[in-house]
């Protein structure tokens, strides 16, 4: 069966309905316009869905709503992924599930940030502090704070002669702090 040709043709069934209507409204009662509005809008709806008005109108949404995803995530220096917006949606059962409504602080487009955990005793080193182990200056970039992180780790970490496990604890909460 020709689904799009069977539309057109439900179409002008409705659309014939209401001019029929319209005209008997005219000439005998006028209450029966009333009962031709519905059939109008069906047929209104249904030529939009045959014509492929509808399907463009909804893609042209999906594309605009992934261009302003795609500017968010360019702000911040990051790469756009679907999953990574799936999750953060609130999607239910998958990319085909019901959409949740947002609440909350992000629900009018506000980026989460991290909050420190109140169940965590030790905070880790201080950025000065995190220099110090790193054996840097504070005005060191990203790149010179991996590489003295990668030399740093070879000589602390646990399965070399001079290093211990928390030598290796202290280097590795001083990048972190670092690459926060």
């Amino acid at each position: 069966m020709n689904r799009p040709r069977l539309v057109s043709a439900l179409t002008l069934v409705f659309a014939g309905l209401t001019l029929f209507l319209v005209v008997v409204g005219l000439v005998l009662e006028p209450l029966v316009l009333l009962l031709a509005v519905p059939f109008g809008v069906v047929a209104y709806f249904m030529w939009y869905q045959s014509s492929g008005r509808l399907v463009e109108r909804i893609y042209a949404g999906v594309e605009r709503r992934a261009r302003v995803e795609d500017r968010r995530d360019a702000s911040d220096g990051r790469r756009w992924d679907p999953r990574e917006q799936w999750e953060r949606s609130g999607d239910v059962g998958g990319p085909q599930g019901r959409r949740r409504a947002r609440t909350g602080p992000r629900a009018n487009g506000q980026r989460r940030t991290r909050r420190p955990n109140p169940l965590r005793r030790d905070a880790g080193p201080t950025a000065r502090e995190a220099y110090e182990i790193l054996g840097l200056s504070p005005d060191a970039d990203q790149r010179a704070i991996r590489r003295a992180y990668r030399e740093r780790v070879k000589t602390a970490h646990p399965d070399t002669a001079e290093g211990s496990e928390e030598e290796f604890k202290r280097v590795t909460a001083a990048y972190e702090r670092l690459t926060e």
